[in-house]
């Protein structure tokens, strides 16, 4: 591992398991466990870290001095690589998806106090990168930069998802997680012993095509995991009164904050399908918290 990123790691705190005590659970013998990355670092929480240690490492490795990826608005993932690639001294520059508003949203005005360069582009422009998944395939690209697809999905983040699932030291039957691109729900199939199962569960609507993009991140096919298409609550970054109220109910009596976007979706729907009885009694279940929470500033102003 490069000095600087074992520096960096070294301000970090340890992503702890808290055990969420509920009646639900109680009623149908339930475990539910929370592996918090949220905690890691007030900024570079969540699964946005474990994806981009290892491709970070590859790019210092070999002399970058320029990361380009590509983002929303409210992008974690851009707002992970922005500090991070201060804190490194990397450059770092954004394609953000859309024109540029009239009044910078919380997260892109923190990419540019952290000196991220933010190029705006169409949404058709947009989709047109997502076809480039290798560091050095998007055009156009100078000598030392080095290119991050979207949410850093490259088969390198995989290794940091998988020190996340090393660090799990009870057993369990169930590891879940909220799915973007897929790329740490990859990860953790990878990481995961075959008799464990792995439960994706997509943020957007119509994600049928994410099942394709994991199979294309892992090595070896595996029949363990599966991706829950249901709890999208009308597509990305979208919501309802009745998931707003869920999350609002679930930090009073946890005192754990959630998002709507990732954890809130996948959290609601596994209290959802506890009380419909798809898990078998005595079951233990973790779930994974990927973070996030600063895209979620503009909804508590």
């Amino acid at each position: 591992m490069h000095p600087k990123l074992i520096k960096l790691e070294e301000t970090f705190k340890a992503s702890i398991l808290t055990k969420i005590d509920e009646p639900l659970c109680d009623q149908f013998n339930i475990e539910l466990w929370m592996k918090r990355d949220d905690q890691l670092h007030p900024v570079i929480s969540g699964n946005k870290w474990r994806k981009l240690k290892f491709i970070l490492d590859h790019a210092l490795h070999i002399g970058s001095d320029t990361i380009i990826s590509m983002g929303g608005v409210y992008s974690n993932h851009l707002h992970t690589l922005a500090y991070v690639g201060k804190a490194l001294g990397l450059k770092t520059i954004a394609y953000i998806r859309g024109e540029a508003p009239a009044l910078l949203t919380p997260t892109l005005v923190d990419l540019t106090n952290w000196g991220m360069e933010l190029r705006f582009i169409s949404r058709t422009d947009y989709r047109q990168l997502r076809h480039y998944k290798g560091y050095l395939d998007l055009p156009g690209l100078k000598p030392q930069q080095y290119w991050l697809p979207e949410g850093g999905a490259q088969t390198l983040a995989l290794n940091g998802v998988a020190e996340l699932v090393n660090e799990i030291d009870i057993s369990y039957n169930y590891l879940c997680a909220p799915c973007g691109t897929g790329t740490t729900l990859a990860g953790l199939i990878a990481a995961t012993p075959d008799n464990i199962s792995v439960l994706g569960f997509a943020a957007l609507k119509n994600a049928g095509f994410l099942n394709t993009d994991v199979n294309s991140l892992l090595k070896q096919t595996q029949s363990n995991w599966q991706i829950n298409l249901d709890y999208h609550f009308g597509g990305f970054a979208s919501s309802t009164p009745e998931l707003l109220s869920f999350i609002s109910a679930f930090e009073t009596k946890t005192t754990i904050q959630l998002e709507p976007v990732y954890t809130g979706k996948m959290m609601y729907a596994l209290f959802d399908l506890i009380r419909k009885g798809h898990f078998s009694r005595g079951q233990r279940i973790i779930a994974l918290h990927t973070g996030g929470l600063q895209g979620d500033r503009q909804r508590r102003l």
